[in-house]
């Protein structure tokens, strides 16, 4: 179901940040995904999106990532401003908008850990909740995970997972041609929908450069919300389609966030 992509189709120049648009790196940056079941996606979105859908073994399987890192030097992209740091995991699904045709994510939401939720949550209505998160990292000298811990208490998406990186291990994305159309497929959608808090349909955009993500392999996980919604069981989410770390990168992230008409 999917042809080649390649990054230089999709790689772009980053569009100049104006007003309140954000600069900040990602630390400990993960992407968890399990390929399951598309009818499990039934009504979970408008039908202006479409599923982005992988053939594995035979069979369609929608595909959704689960997102942990740390926001360090949270700041303004265009002004002087405080950094702040804060945890956050994301959860997504991989969709296409046809109106446009772009690859894109619908955002089931979002958990943060920092009193600056206020404002995405409250002030723009985003689909996004407190927790506590917490991480307990360590890299080798090659900058390889021996140890990735991360645990969110939340009331809306409790969560913890275990992964780790082997010296030498193989990236292996089922379901695609070639690793860079999977690698384009898994990092680069840089437009997001979701279902605001007023029920409105919103969306915002960011950028980013190529990803520089290797292959991790999971120990545990255990993400309530997945499995609270149907989507994938807790022992589902002990075989994910695959696991990409990168120890840090950079984002910019265009604010306000839109509403869609």
């Amino acid at each position: 179901m999917q042809g080649n992509l390649e990054f230089r189709d999709y790689i772009h120049k980053r569009p100049d940040p104006v007003g309140i648009d954000v600069l900040c790196k990602l630390q400990h940056f993960s992407i968890i995904t399990y390929a399951v079941d598309p009818d499990r996606f039934r009504g979970l979105f408008p039908d202006r999106f479409a599923l982005d859908l992988v053939e594995i073994n035979g069979q369609p399987r929608a595909m959704i990532s689960v997102v942990p890192f740390i926001d360090v030097d949270f700041t303004s992209a265009v002004y002087p401003f405080p950094k702040f740091r804060m945890g956050q995991t994301n959860y997504r699904i991989y969709i296409v908008d046809t109106v446009t045709g772009e690859k894109c994510v619908w955002f089931i939401g979002t958990t943060l850990d920092s009193w600056t939720i206020v404002v995405p949550r409250y002030l723009w209505n985003l689909p996004w909740y407190p927790g506590k998160v917490h991480f307990d990292c360590e890299n080798d000298s090659s900058g390889l995970y021996t140890r990735y811990k991360m645990k969110t208490e939340s009331n809306w998406a409790q969560a913890s997972v275990q992964l780790v990186q082997d010296e030498g291990a193989q990236l292996k994305l089922p379901g695609f041609p070639n690793a860079e159309t999977g690698l384009v497929f898994l990092t680069h959608p840089l437009a997001g929908f979701y279902h605001r808090r007023d029920g409105k349909l919103g969306t915002y955009r960011v950028w980013h450069d190529r990803l520089n993500v290797k292959a991790g392999r999971l120990l545990n996980a255990e993400f309530s919300l997945l499995d609270r919604m149907g989507l994938v069981s807790i022992a589902e989410q002990q075989t994910p389609h695959s696991v990409l770390i990168e120890p840090v990168n950079e984002f910019t992230i265009y604010l306000p966030p839109q509403i869609v008409n």
